[in-house]
């Protein structure tokens, strides 16, 4: 008896089979980083919403908590986004700097997941990347004051239209508080899926993530596991 209400979506029966593509240990490149710019570029050649978006998971020590941000820069170095270090998430990294990022590529039927621990970037990487912004959103970095209680919607958009009139025809500084996290991998995974969730999972895994960086010791293993 399908127990379903009227109406109600079954979504127990909503299901896709993943044809697209498989993925092999030979397709891999040695370097993650190399796998990943190669990954995205294709994710930007397919024209994917945000190819850029990642869920961010952070925690308090006793709670997490994930949302969305852009990917701003990657390099060896690892991947950047920016944001108020009040915010939430800025407290639990200061508390708890291991986070994990995961890229979505719906489309591909892919993801990326990236595990390892955060911190904030130098002063003058936060204002080179900050004098790039669009006016409206260098003035949106200076109104909010992220993951605060706010009274209404109005009141930030009389700050941001106050702002507008202060900074007519200047520069806008970066505001204090606000700047970029650089998330440096111990763990990559690269998702394709397959059909009958047969999918392949391939991680890369840093070999000795205690070394010094430079160390010629420092290697990354890679490991195909269970769907």
């Amino acid at each position: 008896m399908d127990s379903t209400p009227p109406g109600h979506p079954d979504v127990a029966q909503l299901r896709l089979e993943y044809r697209q593509a498989g993925l092999r240990r030979s397709d891999l490149h040695l370097d993650p980083f190399e796998q990943f710019r190669r990954w995205f570029q294709q994710a930007l050649q397919a024209e994917l919403l945000e190819p850029n978006a990642m869920v961010l998971g952070t925690t308090d020590g006793l709670r997490p908590s994930s949302r969305t941000v852009l990917l701003k820069a990657f390099d060896q170095r690892g991947f950047v986004f920016f944001t108020n270090y009040g915010s939430r998430k800025s407290r639990e990294i200061a508390a708890q700097p291991h986070v994990s990022l995961l890229f979505p590529w719906y489309g591909l039927q892919r993801q990326v997941a990236v595990l390892g621990p955060a911190e904030p970037i130098s002063t003058a990487e936060s204002i080179a990347y900050f004098v790039s912004r669009p006016f409206g959103s260098r003035l949106g970095a200076w109104v909010s004051q992220q993951s605060s209680v706010i009274s209404s919607r109005s009141m930030l958009e009389l700050q941001w239209e106050e702002l507008k009139r202060r900074f007519a025809g200047k520069e806008v500084p970066l505001p204090a508080g606000w700047g970029g996290f650089r998330v440096q991998p111990q763990e990559m995974e690269f998702w394709q899926g397959r059909e009958n969730r047969l999918h392949d999972r391939f991680r890369y895994r840093l070999a000795n993530s205690d070394a010094d960086e430079g160390d010629a010791a420092v290697g990354w293993i890679i490991e195909r596991i269970a769907p």
